[in-house]
């Protein structure tokens, strides 16, 4: 059964043994030989499908051409074979942590994987690009590499239900830190002491702040996780060599939960898997149907719905005012109480529009559906019938869709909300959503054809059908490969298409 760990700041006068240590305890989880169960495995073979397909649809957009040139700057270490980077042909290799840095960043570029939102909300597909990439390096099986990834899925997950970052600004990625060393703590077999060190040098060299989630959302959205990843990967290494970490770097006085959480006064309950018990929390996360913030999948669905069914929605002269009740989640990160001008601006970045509730509820009503490029687009945002529209959609905190955002049972956590519409004959459509039609619960729950189909919708454009089918086969056997097998668990793009990218330069 779970243990649920009393965590809280200590004097640095006052005994703390490092096995006491959350950082530990961590650690303790990562180096549990327990078996990985079949429908874990499963899972986690449908979101390695499902990372491959998000990163081939951004293979040349302009911040991974960027991470790939530097990571393509950078030889192979001596310690291993090296990684491969999505789309470069297979006997190209680079360092392992430049393939995470790489990987990571075609992985989160369209925001358009796997999500977990509980205290914190999260991405737990990225911890698999730091994962496989060591696993490559040092020529781990296809088994190894699932126990790795269950770690790391269950670790970030695991703080996630318990830890609040965002509250205090700091972004989400500090719970990567910490997750992806012990995943690759997991993959090598390290002992706890390594995994020990490497969890608090995870967790210590990766947090920052929320800026680069605020206003004008730069293309750093992309590379935030990515560098953690990377940082997880150099974090191993360290303590590998036998160097130490801060420490205790949750509990410590000066350390993360004192001065840049709830401080000296904090007290936490994380829930980590006993000695012996499975890693299942990768079953409890959900992916994407539509590229867009999580928290906007169920209103984009609800969106086209209604289009569908009142067409007359679509134009703005027939409205008054449309307000989307919600929880306060989605009304001050992607909705109106964020107070961001940007949200509302038809000339905003793709990472702002994004991350706009009254922007994406808007474009998914008029065009009843949502593309992860023809939706973002200038022209597309520019519409004058769309945003005549937009700017009559707000947000409002609903407090029973913000206890259902927390709520800890599956059955009622619902990330939706209630749309009231206010039309200019004074009359109103009402309706609701709890959770997208993807969602494990939802009206059209995602399951393996559905990945499968994902995958071969946004890697037409860039692979050849039978790369395709070659991925395809490979990742479906994923806990039987051969360490052979797993440095070519990659994506290789069309003859050309990396090499009409621009490849910026750089210091490199």
């Amino acid at each position: 059964m779970t243990v649920t760990h009393h965590v809280r700041v200590y004097r640095s006068d006052e005994e703390l043994p490092r096995e006491e240590q959350l950082a530990y305890k961590i650690a303790q989880v990562a180096v549990d030989p327990v078996a990985v169960e079949d429908d874990v495995i499963d899972m986690i073979i449908n979101r390695v499908i499902d990372n491959a397909a998000v990163a081939a649809a951004s293979l040349t957009r302009a911040p991974i051409n960027a991470a790939r040139a530097q990571a393509l700057s950078h030889p192979v270490s001596t310690g291993g074979a090296g990684a491969t980077l999505f789309g470069a042909p297979n006997d190209v290799r680079t360092s392992p942590e430049w393939a995470a840095w790489a990987n990571g960043v075609a992985v989160r570029e369209l925001d358009y994987h796997d999500t977990f939102l509980a205290a914190e909300y999260s991405h737990p597909g990225d911890n698999i690009p730091s994962i496989l990439a060591v696993a490559q390096h040092v020529g781990a099986d296809g088994a190894a590499l699932v126990r790795g990834i269950a770690t790391g899925y269950e670790i970030q997950m695991d703080l996630v239900r318990s830890i609040c970052l965002h509250k205090h600004k700091i972004d989400h990625v500090a719970h990567i830190g910490p997750s992806a060393a012990a995943g690759i703590g997991t993959l090598l077999r390290l002992d706890v002491d390594t995994v020990y060190q490497a969890v608090g040098q995870g967790l210590h060299t990766t947090t920052a702040t929320r800026q680069s989630r605020k206003g004008e959302i730069s293309t750093w959205k992309a590379h935030a996780p990515a560098f953690a990843g990377k940082m997880a990967v150099e974090a191993v290494d360290r303590a590998m060599r036998g160097q130490t970490s801060p420490s205790p770097i949750y509990e410590g006085e000066d350390g993360v939960i004192a001065w840049m959480l709830d401080g000296k006064d904090a007290a936490y309950e994380v829930p980590l898997p006993a000695p012996g018990e499975p890693k299942r929390a990768i079953l409890d996360s959900y992916t994407k149907e539509h590229s867009a913030e999580y928290q906007a999948q169920a209103w984009i669905d609800l969106a086209r719905k209604l289009g569908a069914e009142r067409p007359e929605l679509r134009d703005p002269a027939n409205i008054a005012s449309v307000v989307l009740h919600t929880s306060h989640h989605t009304h001050y990160v992607i909705g109106s109480g964020a107070g961001d001008p940007q949200k509302y601006d038809p000339a905003a970045s793709r990472e702002t529009l994004d991350h706009s509730i009254p922007y994406i509820f808007t474009v998914a009503l008029q065009d009843g559906g949502w593309h992860h490029v023809d939706s973002y687009t200038p022209e597309r945002a520019g519409r004058a019938d769309t945003v005549e529209l937009w700017q009559k959609v707000t947000t409002a905190e609903d407090a029973e869709w913000t206890r259902r955002y927390h709520s800890e049972d599956p059955d009622e956590k619902a990330f939706g909300g209630r749309v009231e519409i206010t039309l200019t004959d004074g009359s109103t459509v009402v309706d609701e959503i709890a959770v997208a039609d993807a969602h494990p619960l939802g009206a059209r729950p995602f399951a393996r054809a559905d990945y499968i189909r994902k995958f071969r919708l946004l890697a037409e454009p860039v692979l050849e059908a039978a790369e395709i089918e070659r991925f395809l086969d490979l990742v479906q056997r994923l806990p039987e490969l051969t360490a052979d097998e797993v440095r070519q668990l990659d994506i290789v793009a069309k003859a050309g298409t990396l090499e009409a990218a621009p490849a910026p330069k750089g210091l490199f």
